[in-house]
C-alpha cells in the first residue's frame, strides 16, 4: 500500500537529522548545500532527499550506473545489471513522487539482489552455469515487499557457486574486495558485499547458510544482518540447507539496515519455514536505551583469533560495556551432532535432478561436494536425529540469555585471505575450514538474529567485524546496540581507497 508524505514523515526527518554531518555537506554563505557524490549518501538519507525533492530517484540509479560502469569491472560485484528496467522504474517513482504519492520508505532508492534470489523477468543464475538462462517468472516474495516499498532492483549480484562456499568460486569469476583487490569479499553473498562497500548500490540482499551475509558484511565492513529463522521469508530463493537458510539485509549503516528489515519482514504461508510474529518497526527501534543491556561475552569464540582482529573486537567490546549495564562471561549452547546431521541431504535433495542430468555445469569445487553425497547419502535416520537435535536446540538457546540481554563477539577470526589462497586450496581440495576461521555458523543452527558491524581496521587496512547477536526475534535490541555503536564510532564512514585507476590484481594458482 502507499504511504503517504504524513506517515513517511517519522522516518525521513530521522535520517536527514543524520545526513549534513554524516556525508559532509558543508553549506556555503548564502547558498544551498553542496551536494558530495551521490553514492556516498546513506540509504536512509537517499531516500530522505528522494522524499523532499532535493534529489530525484533518476539521479541516484543514474548515479550507481554510472559508478557500476567504472568499478563494476574491477569488483566482478554484478552478474547481470538491469540498467533500462531501472532507469524506466526511476521514472516512473519520479512521476509518483511530483503527484504526492509515496509507495513506502524505500520510494525510489536503487539496491541489489543476490542472484539465487528470484526476480521476474531478470534471470538468476545462483552464480552457476547450470542456471546461465534461467528467467523467473515471478519475484520472490522479498523481493515483492521491496518493490513494494519503492526499492529499484539495479542488478543481481555475484555469489559462490549456489551459496555453497565463501565466495571465491562463481562461473562468473570471483568478485573481489574492494579495500584491496587481491583478497577475498566473504561469501557467499560475495557481490552483495562489494556493491555495497563500494557504493554501486544503497543496500542489497544477501542470503545466509552458514554466514553468507555476516562474513561478506565482516570482511568488506558493512553492516549485515542474519534476523530470526522464519522472519524473512526465503521461498522463491535457491535453497542451500533449507533448514538453516535466512535472508537479510547488507547496508552501509545500521539506520539502513533496520529500514530494509521493517520492509523485509513477515509471515509467509506458502513458505514452509516462515513464521509468525507480530509486526516490528526496527528503525523505531533503534532510538530505545541500551544503558540497561546486559552483555555476554560467550567462552570460546575468542579463541585462535588474530591479534589484530582480537585488539579491535575487545576494545569495541570494553566500549559496548560503558554504554551498557556492563559485560561477563557466559555460554552458548553446543551441539554433538548437527556438524554431520546429514543437512547436506537437504542440499543434495535440491540439486539431485540438475546434478544427474549436467553435473559438468557445476564448479569443481561445488562437483567435488555433490559427487561426495551422491557416493555416500546420509541415512534418513542420522537426518531425522539430527532434526530432532536442531529443533530441540532451537527451542531452548533463550535460556542461554537469561543473564544477558545479547553476546558481542568477533565475526570472524581472522581478516580477509587473498584470492590467490582461497582458489588454490578449493583446486587441491582443501579448502579454509569455516569452523576454525569463522563464528558465524553456530547462530544459522541456534535460529537467532545476529549482526556484523565494523569495528577496525588490521595494519594492511583490511575491515574487522563485530558480531552482535540476542534471543530469537530481539532484533529491535540487537539493532539498537549496533547502532549505539556505530554512533560512538567512526568506523562505518571509512571508504576503500578505490579510484578508476586502481589495478587490478592478476590471479595465478601455482
Amino acid at each position: 500500500m502507499p504511504m503517504s508524505r504524513r506517515e513517511f514523515s517519522v522516518i525521513a526527518a530521522a535520517a536527514a537529522a543524520q545526513a549534513m554531518s554524516a556525508v559532509g555537506l558543508t553549506k556555503p554563505q548564502g547558498g544551498d548545500a553542496v551536494a558530495p557524490d551521490l553514492t556516498s549518501l546513506s540509504l536512509s538519507e537517499a531516500a530522505a532527499k528522494v522524499r523532499a525533492g532535493t534529489l530525484t530517484s533518476s539521479q541516484l540509479t543514474q548515479a550507481c550506473l554510472e559508478r557500476i560502469a567504472v568499478y563494476g569491472p574491477k569488483l566482478d560485484a554484478f552478474i547481470t545489471v538491469t540498467k533500462q528496467q531501472a532507469l524506466a522504474r526511476a521514472a516512473q517513482l519520479d512521476a509518483e513522487q511530483k503527484a504526492g504519492r509515496l509507495r513506502g520508505p524505500l520510494h525510489g532508492v536503487p539496491i541489489a539482489i543476490k542472484d539465487n534470489i528470484d526476480t521476474a523477468g531478470v534471470r538468476t543464475t545462483g552464480g552457476s552455469a547450470v542456471f546461465e538462462d534461467r528467467v523467473p517468472a515471478q519475484n520472490a516474495p522479498v523481493v515483492a515487499r521491496l518493490e513494494a516499498a519503492g526499492a529499484i532492483v539495479i542488478g543481481k549480484t555475484n555469489l559462490q557457486e549456489f551459496a555453497m562456499g565463501g565466495g571465491e568460486t562463481s562461473f562468473w569469476g570471483p568478485a573481489r574486495n574492494p579495500w584491496n583487490l587481491a583478497h577475498n569479499t566473504g561469501g557467499s553473498s560475495s557481490g552483495s558485499g562489494a556493491a555495497v562497500c563500494a557504493g554501486l548500490a544503497y543496500g542489497a540482499l544477501g542470503t545466509d547458510t552458514g554466514g553468507s551475509v555476516r562474513m561478506p558484511a565482516s570482511y568488506c565492513g558493512i553492516v549485515g544482518l542474519k534476523p530470526t529463522y522464519g522472519l524473512v521469508p526465503i521461498r522463491g530463493i535457491i535453497p542451500l540447507t533449507l533448514s538453516l537458510d535466512h535472508c537479510g539485509p547488507m547496508t552501509r549503516t545500521v539506520q539502513d539496515n533496520a529500514l530494509m528489515l521493517s520492509v523485509m519482514a513477515g509471515y509467509d504461508k506458502l513458505d514452509i519455514t516462515s513464521v509468525e510474529h507480530a509486526k516490528e518497526d526496527y528503525f523505531g527501534a533503534l532510538s530505545q536505551p541500551i544503558s540497561n543491556f546486559k552483555l555476554g561475552i560467550p567462552s570460546g569464540y575468542f579463541d585462535g583469533v588474530q591479534p589484530e582482529v582480537l585488539a579491535a573486537v575487545e576494545a569495541a567490546t570494553g566500549l559496548l560495556a560503558k554504554l551498557t549495564a556492563g559485560a561477563t562471561e557466559m555460554n552458548l549452547p553446543g551441539s554433538s551432532q548437527l556438524g554431520n546431521l546429514g543437512l547436506l541431504g537437504e542440499t543434495f535433495a535440491w540439486h539431485e535432478e540438475y546434478f544427474q542430468h549436467a553435473p559438468t555445469k557445476y564448479m569443481l569445487a561445488e562437483r567435488r561436494r555433490l559427487e561426495a553425497t551422491a557416493a555416500a547419502p546420509p541415512k534418513a535416520v542420522d537426518y531425522i536425529r539430527a532434526k530432532w537435535e536442531l529443533e530441540s536446540l532451537r527451542r531452548t538457546v533463550d535460556d542461554a540469555f537469561t543473564d544477558v540481554d545479547l553476546v558481542v563477539l568477533p565475526t570472524q577470526r581472522i581478516v580477509a585471505p587473498t584470492l590467490v589462497e582461497l582458489l588454490t586450496r578449493a583446486r587441491d581440495g582443501k579448502p579454509i575450514d569455516p569452523l576454525v576461521t569463522s563464528n558465524c555458523a553456530p547462530f544459522d543452527v541456534f535460529g537467532i538474529p545476529a549482526v556484523s558491524i565494523p569495528c577496525g581496521f588490521s595494519k594492511s587496512g583490511l575491515p574487522i567485524g563485530l558480531m552482535i547477536a540476542g534471543p530469537r526475534f530481539s532484533e529491535g535490541k540487537v539493532l539498537a546496540l549496533a547502532n549505539a555503536y556505530e554512533r560512538a564510532t567512526e568506523w562505518h564512514l571509512r571508504r576503500p581507497p578505490l579510484t578508476p585507476q586502481t589495478p587490478v590484481p592478476a590471479i595465478v594458482l601455482t
